[in-house]
């Protein structure tokens, strides 16, 4: 499975098996961060067999077995913008969840529900935004309710299938509440997305679904305004 056949095939997945995640998948996993710590300036770490990220009632109800987490941190310098570093850390686990499925295995991007003083104890940077819940599903995962391509998007003249193949692959984003609350325009080798409702969670879902354009279109295809 490329990264594309794991975006297509990759879902929310909250209640997973007992099963822990061998040593070698481990491996790349931890890999593949340090890879992406240090293209995105992020301080993302992987636990295995840890039960702490969700309190009580969320492991009795919505994260039943997650025994493995990303922790999705990073350092706030001085003076820097949040939302930058947040969507640094978008991008970032966007390609660790679409990779971890090429490994077999589910995810769950949880940014509100997780356990944060817990988590930020443990956690490498100093601002903590998301758990990416990891390891082997109980099941798959069922697609998200999704907008048309036509709702979500805006091509000066008649657009090329390469914009349309990356509003495509930004409608299987998961963004916060799936709520999909972005619109995508584009001029030309030109594209922009803005966000049409700022929330705490903006910063992250702009760069999950800006890495999902890229993948899905090809990033030599297009330029960010």
């Amino acid at each position: 499975m490329d990264m594309l056949e794991a975006m297509r095939s990759r879902h929310t997945v909250r209640a997973y098996t007992d099963k822990s995640i061998p040593n070698d998948i481990v491996s790349l996993l931890t890999m593949r961060i340090a890879h992406n710590n240090q293209k995105y300036d992020t301080a993302i770490t992987l636990r295995t067999e840890d039960t702490t990220a969700f309190g009580l009632i969320f492991k009795l109800t919505r994260a039943k077995g997650v025994r493995n987490f990303l922790i999705m941190s990073a350092d706030l310098h001085e003076g820097e913008d949040p939302r930058e570093l947040d969507e640094r850390l978008g991008c970032a686990g966007a390609d660790l969840m679409l990779y971890a499925q090429t490994l077999g295995l589910n995810t769950w991007w949880a940014g509100g529900t997780y356990s944060r003083a817990t988590v930020a104890k443990m956690a490498k940077g100093n601002r903590t935004i998301a758990v990416i819940a990891i390891g082997y599903g109980a099941e798959q995962g069922e697609p998200h309710q999704s907008k048309s391509v036509s709702e979500v998007c805006k091509y000066d003249g008649e657009a090329p299938a390469w914009f349309t193949d990356g509003v495509k692959a930004v409608l299987l984003a998961p963004t916060a509440f799936n709520r999909q609350d972005f619109f995508i325009e584009g001029h030309g080798r030109t594209v922009s997305i803005r966000l049409t409702n700022e929330t705490s969670y903006s910063g992250a879902d702009l760069g999950l679904v800006k890495y999902h354009f890229s993948l899905g279109a090809g990033a030599d295809n297009f330029d960010w305004a």
